[in-house]
């Protein structure tokens, strides 16, 4: 979900031969389109971050094309996805009231009832990695769910316990907001918030909770003395659901070489976001010079609407976009996936982009049905089938089963 603007470019399903027309050749390596589809199609692609749920609760069918701005079924097809951790996204506003589990719970019950109740053909409630294989044996996809926010269980293990019966396998400690029991990294700077100096009592007892029932815990949004809290507490790997280097951007939402290298020396993976202001330092520092005017200009588009928090993102992408500020690239996308691998290895990287959360995508990646292109542009910067093979599923599946062996002990 959204630190930064980001601009949202929703494109129409091409055929195969057309999807790689914007993919920017780094390096000199000839990759024609048939090795791209047929490494493509050999791997399990898993993207563990996807905000579509937040169309979904509003009524949209996720088979319809206009169901979000990244993400439909014929899109998810025409990609290739094998497996997609659904965003139960819980926007700050819902601790109001203590509205946070029930936000949580309408987002679950969207995913199981009107993605996979009423698309069986084509997706599958998965659970655990037996799961996510027998759903790529029937040739489904696996619908897989992680909550976004700690203050989704509003402070109770037992409601914790609950998400992970529904289907739950990931919790993202915070959002932007710090929450009774664990800092963010979006808030970090306000002299307003309480802060706790990473993980309290009850938050180590919440990764610990996470570890005994079977569920990652995902480090994306927290401060880094929460990540180094969580790191040192969990007796499973963690993984940062969708996040990037912070040496390449230099966003707080993004992780230090250090962060990663030690992520990585645990056994846990980085998933990298496709978030503009995430991946792209140019971008970054072109939106904070404008950003006086996209305020006004924002200000004066929503003025007497009532819109959502993604509506208005989307909007403020728009205006951005007009600015004369160009998105970030799959060339950038490939820069944080070298870094990791320069930095901690092949076995750290995996993919979480943050579709339907972010107003800014990278061009050459504007929808899920666009994924050959990464593979294209990896093949071209010289990585093998393999290590397309880990990027995509394996490293993930590795750190689930981590955590399948851990929980109960």
């Amino acid at each position: 979900m959204r630190c930064a603007p980001f601009l949202v470019a929703a494109t129409l399903v091409l055929a195969p031969m057309l999807l790689f027309a914007q993919t920017r050749v780094l390096s000199d390596r000839p990759v024609t389109d048939e090795e791209v589809m047929r490494v493509h199609r050999s791997a399990l692609l898993i993207d563990t971050h996807n905000d579509v749920p937040y169309y979904l609760v509003q009524g949209r069918d996720i088979a319809s094309p206009d169901a979000s701005p990244h993400t439909t079924l014929a899109q998810l097809k025409a990609g290739g996805v094998g497996g997609l951790f659904f965003s139960i996204w819980v926007a700050k506003d819902y601790v109001q009231g203590n509205h946070s589990a029930n936000r949580a719970l309408q987002l679950i019950q969207s995913v199981r009832h009107d993605v996979v109740e009423k698309h069986p053909d084509d997706f599958m409630l998965a659970g655990s990695v037996k799961d996510i294989e027998e759903a790529h044996r029937q040739g489904k996809i696996a619908a897989l769910m992680g909550i976004e926010g700690g203050h989704a269980i509003e402070d109770s293990l037992r409601i914790l316990d609950d998400f992970y019966e529904l289907g739950v396998r990931y919790m993202t400690l915070t959002h932007t907001n710090t929450n009774d029991w664990a800092d963010s990294s979006g808030d970090i700077t306000r002299t307003d918030v309480k802060h706790h100096n990473g993980l309290t009592g009850f938050g180590q007892d919440v990764v610990r909770e996470m570890n005994r029932i079977g569920m990652m815990v995902d480090i994306s949004h927290v401060s880094d003395k929460t990540f180094w809290d969580a790191l040192a507490v969990s007796r499973a790997p963690i993984i940062a659901s969708h996040s990037g280097a912070r040496a390449i951007a230099n966003a707080p939402r993004n992780m230090t070489d250090e962060m990663i290298q030690a992520l990585a020396k645990k056994g846990g993976v980085i998933q990298i976001n496709f978030n503009c202001g995430f991946l792209s330092q140019r971008y970054r520092e072109q939106v904070a010079a404008k950003s006086a005017e996209t305020a006004a200009r924002l200000k004066q588009a929503t003025a007497g609407k009532k819109l959502g928090e993604l509506e208005t993102d989307q909007l403020e992408g728009k205006i951005i976009a007009e600015e004369g500020i160009a998105p970030a690239t799959i060339g950038d996308v490939v820069d944080h996936i070298d870094h990791v691998r320069r930095i901690a290895g092949i076995d750290a990287i995996g993919i979480g982009t943050d579709f339907n959360g972010v107003e800014c995508v990278p061009q050459g990646l504007e929808n899920v049905s666009k994924f050959p292109n990464l593979t294209r542009a990896l093949l071209e910067k010289g990585y093998t089938e393999d290590d397309i093979r880990k990027i995509y599923s394996g490293n993930l599946l590795r750190v689930m089963r981590a955590v399948e062996q851990v929980a109960g002990k």
